[in-house]
């Protein structure tokens, strides 16, 4: 296990409104005001969009098994915050419903708002988080400063 002690920053309420991307609109956001670490929570409903739902097998690296949803999904999910190669880095997981349909995974390259979102995100200062790439699983993942065995 590894960790990191930090304590809360800023925190910012958002409203993602209908046509705009998730994603998109959340990266820009964390560049724009300069976060570095922390989280989101977002409630609301997607249009359609694009999410992981586990790899096709259990092997690494993993090949992701992508799976497309439309035609509005009610959403709730999660996204950390962390230092990456390229600044900050949005890690988004999320469960999505339509009916009685539903499906958990990572939300990628989309997510388009259907009516609105909810945000909440929570800066995190002090934190030794960092991403780097993994030699084992080939993904870009957290690293942080201490260590417990």
């Amino acid at each position: 296990m590894q960790y990191t002690e930090g304590r809360i920053g800023r925190v910012f309420q958002l409203r993602i409104d209908h046509g705009e991307d998730l994603l998109e609109s959340l990266e820009k956001f964390v560049r724009d005001k300069g976060i570095h670490c922390g989280f989101a929570h977002f409630i609301g409903a997607l249009e359609g969009g694009r999410i992981v739902t586990g790899p096709r097998e259990l092997v690494l690296p993993p090949d992701p098994s992508f799976e497309i949803y439309h035609d509005g999904w009610e959403v709730f999910g999660y996204a950390s915050i962390t230092p990456g190669l390229k600044g900050a880095h949005l890690h988004y997981h999320a469960s999505i419903g339509k009916n009685r349909e539903g499906m958990t995974g990572c939300l990628r390259e989309r997510a388009t708002v259907y009516i609105m979102v909810e945000v909440m995100i929570m800066e995190i200062l002090g934190s030794t988080v960092s991403r780097k790439k993994d030699q084992v699983t080939g993904m870009e993942l957290p690293f942080f400063g201490n260590h417990v065995k």
